[in-house]
């Protein structure tokens, strides 16, 4: 097979797909987001058997139990997609919105509209359930995606795809808007990313290894969906029962996703009551616990952490637990060691409150609640694209007015440049 022809002509097709979706009336769209949220739900039994093959292949190559859990299609996580995709059927359409407009001196009228950005490229790891996410949110916003999955999930995704084209060649749309590289060569991603003027911005999600590769070697512009390692600060005015709360939901409840708490910081003048009950919690959720010294000498028998764990995204039962001497430098290893994800102070101190969420510079900074969540569908954007850990165009989740841009519109009557 000639990779570069393949990849070259799907993503030629998806060009001519983004045609077809962006002239489309916002009904049009939203009664194509149903028909796909039914079809899904219609066919959970064929999609549980694709997935099974995928799961019998991460099995058998050893992935984590997290990572496997990732990958599982149930009929919950079916119903979840579909949800999903009629969530942003009810959204607000951003395509042709007017931002803003202003008059200048000489009665020219300027303004900006917010337009679909064209073809988006989205390359992923594991989750097939992004498949319907992406797609919901890129056809809704008028825009073509073209998706890379990984080789783990290859079955589930291709099937997904198989069903949501379906529903676009009986709505009447160019099955382009929906591609899929199908094949596992990672020749196909560095042949996908150098399609500048073909593809118009690349998102990248999964782990570290992934998001450098598609960084250091596109042409085309990249939203970086990059690691969470993401902190809960334990303030010395915390309540602690919401605080055991918080961390326990913040590790435990799904481990292998990028807003899992991978260090808790805990504030040195509450530190002795509160760590043999919080650490007992967490090893009896099976939570493997590693320790700084002041952490040992009072829960003494985890193991001792390292400089190196601090940097770690586990995306597992793997908790880090340092003591602070207080929130100066619980935000100092915050800044250091952080990936301007996803971080929370349990405070009921308003004061100290406001500061964490003037200065931790991270995309979701929260008071008294979970990382867990920092998303799109839990921020009520619909499902989300990815989680742009970025500072240009989007921070945090990206949701429908994150994959449009904006252009200047103007209205005159004969003006002239001088």
């Amino acid at each position: 097979m000639d990779i570069r022809k393949y990849v070259t002509d799907l993503a030629a097709e998806a060009r001519a797909g983004a045609r077809s979706v962006a002239k489309a009336t916002s009904s049009q769209k939203n009664r194509l987001l149903i028909s796909m949220a039914d079809t899904l739900t219609n066919n959970a039994s064929m999609l549980i058997s694709e997935n099974r093959k995928d799961i019998e292949y991460a099995e058998k190559k050893g992935l984590s139990k997290a990572l496997i859990d990732r990958l599982t299609l149930k009929i919950e996580r079916i119903n979840e997609m579909a949800q999903g995709l009629i969530e942003v059927a009810k959204l607000p359409d951003p395509v042709g919105e007017i931002t803003k407009m202003w008059q200048r001196p000489n009665g020219m009228i300027v303004g900006r509209m917010r337009v679909p950005i064209g073809v988006i490229g989205i390359i992923y790891e594991s989750r097939p359930n992004v498949t319907a996410d992406a797609t919901s949110l890129c056809l809704k916003s008028g825009n073509a995606v073209v998706l890379r999955g990984g080789s783990e999930a290859i079955h589930s995704n291709k099937a997904i795809v198989t069903l949501l084209k379906g529903v676009l060649r009986n709505k009447g749309f160019h099955e382009g808007a929906v591609t899929f590289i199908d094949i596992p060569e990672r020749e196909a991603i560095m042949e996908m990313l150098k399609l500048e003027g073909i593809i118009d911005l690349i998102i990248p999600r999964g782990g570290e290894g992934l998001i450098r590769t598609v960084t250091v070697n596109s042409r085309i512009p990249v939203l970086k969906h990059y690691k969470g390692v993401c902190h809960v600060f334990v303030d010395r005015d915390a309540d602690l029962i919401m605080a055991e709360e918080i961390c326990l939901n913040a590790k435990v409840q799904r481990p292998g996703t990028c807003n899992a708490m991978e260090t808790m910081l805990v504030d040195e003048p509450i530190a002795e009551g509160y760590l043999p009950k919080m650490l007992k919690i967490l090893e009896d959720a099976g939570v493997e616990l590693r320790g700084c010294p002041k952490t040992l000498s009072i829960y003494p028998h985890i193991k001792e952490v390292t400089e190196e764990d601090y940097y770690k995204e586990y995306l597992d039962l793997i908790l880090n637990v340092r003591v602070v001497s207080d929130m100066e430098e619980a935000m100092e290893h915050i800044a250091r060691y952080g990936s301007a994800h996803s971080d929370s102070i349990v405070t009921m101190n308003h004061e100290r409150a406001m500061r964490f969420l003037r200065e931790v510079d991270s995309s979701a900074v929260f008071v008294n609640a979970s990382t867990r969540l920092n998303d799109g569908y839990q921020f009520g954007l619909g499902a989300e694209i990815g989680i742009s850990t970025d500072k240009i165009h989007a921070r945090g989740p990206m949701g429908l007015n994150e994959l449009t841009c904006t252009k200047f519109i103007v209205f005159g009557n004969g003006q002239l440049r001088e």
